[in-house]
């Protein structure tokens, strides 16, 4: 935000390809972790800039929106011809936090089970607040947010509508939460296989991972036809999945025998 000059301009310009808010009405973000993501933003933010951030999201008018550690960069179309540009700053966490975050993330399988099942365990927040640091901006001075835009509003329009998309992306994906705060996806994973110290984590029952190939009736021993695939955690998760099921499930391939049919 760099003048008072705001006035000047008009009505957001039309785009075509805009990214859009899913949410069309009332609140954004799906789960709890999304809603507290959106809770602290909206605890210290100004209510009118993010109202009418909401109508940005919802109306596309967000280009693009790119997550890396510490940082998420987005391109948002305003009146003016050429986007503004947006960045949301959370520095990342050092490597010694994470290794302490690794390995008592390692200790409870269902902690991986959780994450790959979609959902953010409550426990997440405990065990970065024992670390010393926030899963999610709590305060004003956690995060630095930056718009190319002449408001001097904080936020401004532009970064409140790429807040509330990025709340929808941790809806789709909570590695992107952890992404933010410095780890992919793949990195976390595999270090957590090195914590457990099998070289493999459990994979979700139901999933491809756990069913392993298909196989014909010939190539199952008498004794284990009535087996699980894998060994069944000892308890299940608790509480009630964040999430519905239809979007734990995904889309596996059916199989048949040895037979895998393509699917739509």
């Amino acid at each position: 935000m760099t003048s008072p000059q705001w006035r000047e301009f008009g009505r957001p310009r039309k785009v075509e390809g805009g990214i859009k808010a899913r949410s069309t009405k009332g609140s954004i973000g799906d789960t709890w972790w999304s809603k507290a993501f959106i809770g602290a933003l909206e605890s210290f933010a100004d209510k009118g800039r993010l109202a009418r951030g909401r109508s940005y999201a919802r109306a596309g008018q967000v280009l693009s929106l790119d997550v890396q550690p510490g940082l998420v960069s987005a391109a948002v179309q305003g009146s003016r011809a050429t986007p503004y540009k947006v960045r949301l700053g959370f520095p990342p966490l050092g490597e010694a936090t994470w290794a302490g975050l690794e390995r008592q993330l390692a200790s409870q399988a269902l902690f991986a089970a959780h994450l790959l099942a979609g959902q953010v365990p409550h426990e997440l927040v405990d065990l970065f607040a024992a670390e010393g640091v926030p899963l999610f901006p709590t305060r004003a001075t956690d995060v630095s947010l930056d718009c190319s835009c002449p408001d001097w509003g904080w936020p401004c329009k532009h970064i409140a509508a790429a807040c509330y998309l990025l709340a929808e992306r941790f809806d789709e994906d909570p590695f992107t939460l952890l992404l933010w705060r410095g780890r992919t996806r793949s990195d976390l994973l595999d270090a957590l296989q090195v914590q457990r110290g099998s070289g493999v984590v459990t994979p979700v029952v139901g999933t491809a991972a756990a069913l392993g190939p298909a196989s014909s009736s010939a190539d199952v021993p008498l004794s284990r036809w009535w087996s699980p695939p894998t060994p069944l955690p000892s308890a299940p998760p608790v509480g009630l999945p964040d999430v519905p099921l239809s979007r734990q499930l995904g889309t596996p391939p059916a199989a048949v025998g040895r037979i895998s049919w393509p699917t739509a």
